[in-house]
């Protein structure tokens, strides 16, 4: 079993996916790892060009969704998929550097309590647009308030977690965005790591601003819901009790 699955959920990224899948394996080359990438139904030559790598990366799986799912059922269908207990994830687009992946990692590895359930990457001097970083500063700032899950950018791709933790999760679309106060809510510690980000070297993104803030409004609405809905309980163990009929 390896030590560590690393998700990528990819979508009409064909140009990106050489360098990536090499960047992850030189990355991870001191851990026992498996590459999962899971290719959200791209119409151009994503498929090919990530076949082609797996001639030379033998640790590189590959799931196929015909038609797209979204990021969400993507990251979630690669860590189903996962033969490891802990999970890195990263975006397909190779703007998250790969090299960040193992500082992650480090904190999980180190958890002798098992007590941390996430590591969320926070970028740090983002290489988008200024109207999507003006939008995402925007979509943080109200999400920190409603949610108070000590996030600056819950947007990133770069996160670390333990698997079996997410899966507990309650799932819906886009619920990638919110895993710092989704594993909160389970009561799991959250650890941050800022990491570094990368202007986009081909393609285009697969999301706009406008559809973004509609769906997260919406979206902030149901995890606050899911939040103050969880209620917290532990139980003490008593010992010595007997039977009437002992």
């Amino acid at each position: 079993m390896p030590q560590v699955s690393v998700v990528v959920p990819m979508r009409n990224e064909a140009p990106n996916v050489r360098s990536l899948i090499e960047d992850i394996a030189t990355s991870m080359s001191d851990h026992d790892f498996e590459i999962i990438v899971v290719d959200d139904g791209s119409t151009d030559a994503t498929a090919e060009r990530l076949r082609e790598c797996r001639e030379s990366i033998g640790s590189l799986r590959l799931l196929q969704n015909t038609t797209s799912a979204g990021q969400s059922a993507a990251v979630h269908s690669g860590v189903q998929a996962a033969r490891s207990d802990l999970i890195c994830t990263i975006d397909g687009d190779g703007q998250n550097p790969a090299e960040d992946l193992p500082r992650l990692l480090a904190p999980l590895l180190c958890d002798s309590g098992g007590e941390v359930g996430l590591v969320a990457g926070q970028r740090k001097a983002r290489k988008d647009t200024f109207s999507k970083r003006a939008a995402s500063r925007m979509a943080n700032a109200l999400r920190a308030r409603v949610l108070h899950d000590g996030t600056r950018d819950s947007g990133c791709g770069l996160k670390a977690f333990r698997r079996d933790a997410f899966l507990g999760l309650p799932y819906f679309d886009h619920m990638h965005r919110y895993l710092p106060a989704l594993f909160a809510r389970d009561g799991w510690q959250v650890r941050h790591v800022d990491v570094g980000h990368r202007e986009r070297a081909a393609g285009r993104s697969n999301y706009n601003n406008f559809d973004r803030a509609l769906q997260g409004a919406v979206d902030l609405v149901g995890v606050a819901w899911l939040v103050r809905r969880r209620k917290k309980a532990t139980p003490t163990e008593i010992s010595g009790m007997r039977g009437k009929d002992d």
